[in-house]
């Protein structure tokens, strides 16, 4: 990373035709720091219970993966009530809880066998999806942004540290709707696990500190009103709380 050291050091010096937005940052647990977000990584169909509810193959076939920008992502903190504004475009907006490795650094052909160690922390997260604009970009054949991609469409809690985040890869998700359970598994239903996530990834992607990748979510996504309010869990990690508004 010497020359993006080098190359960060001219651009202090530049002047701007206005001023550049800083990036989204992550609170973290325990810490007075922040995590600030590069790019948000995503992962489609990642358990098997999910794939077959969306008309996919459940079984281990090649990942594939679509992103995010990282001024998508809306920071909630941990357990306190935020409100997350239905979207335009859409009738039919869809959660999906995920779990959120945040990376501490990067690179290329990261080997599976190291890829943790490139991990900083985990959060809980949801994937925000226009459902209808899916849908009809996976019929027409074009790109998901306008499903997948929309403002405030990451919706992810507070960074705990790999050192307190106990057995996160291994632990119990649970996102209720109005205090009614929606999703439920463990991460341990992962079809493609993080470690295998990032070393695919790496073979595609420079990977970089700040990158966050959400590894998928069980079955049991479905439509939120205004009105409603989602609380999504994971493990020891904070959970976080969400109304829709």
């Amino acid at each position: 990373y010497g020359a993006q050291q080098r190359q960060d050091s001219v651009n202090m010096t530049k002047t701007y035709v206005f001023s550049p937005k800083p990036p989204v940052a992550l609170p973290v647990v325990g810490s007075a720091k922040f995590f600030p977000v590069r790019r948000v990584y995503c992962i489609g169909r990642n358990y098997a219970s999910h794939a077959r509810e969306m008309g996919g193959n459940p079984d281990r076939e090649p990942p594939f993966f679509f992103m995010k920008p990282g001024d998508a992502v809306q920071c909630v903190a941990g357990g306190k009530l935020a409100t997350h504004p239905y979207p335009p475009g859409t009738s039919d907006y869809h959660h999906e809880l995920e779990l959120v490795a945040a990376l501490r650094k990067g690179g290329r052909d990261i080997a599976e066998a190291d890829a943790l160690s490139h991990v900083f922390g985990y959060a809980v997260g949801l994937d925000m999806t226009r459902r209808d604009r899916q849908a009809e970009a996976k019929k027409l054949q074009r790109p998901w942004e306008v499903g997948k991609s929309g403002d405030q469409s990451a919706i992810v809690g507070p960074v705990t540290p790999t050192s307190k985040a106990g057995g996160v890869l291994s632990a119990k998700l649970e996102l209720t709707v109005n205090n009614d359970i929606r999703q439920q598994a463990t991460t341990a239903d992962m079809i493609w696990s993080l470690a295998e996530q990032i070393a695919v990834l790496s073979q595609y992607f420079t990977l970089a500190p700040g990158d966050l990748i959400m590894t998928g979510t069980p079955e049991g996504v479905a439509a939120v009103k205004q009105g409603d309010v989602m609380e999504g869990r994971i493990g020891d990690l904070q959970p976080i709380r969400v109304r829709v508004g």
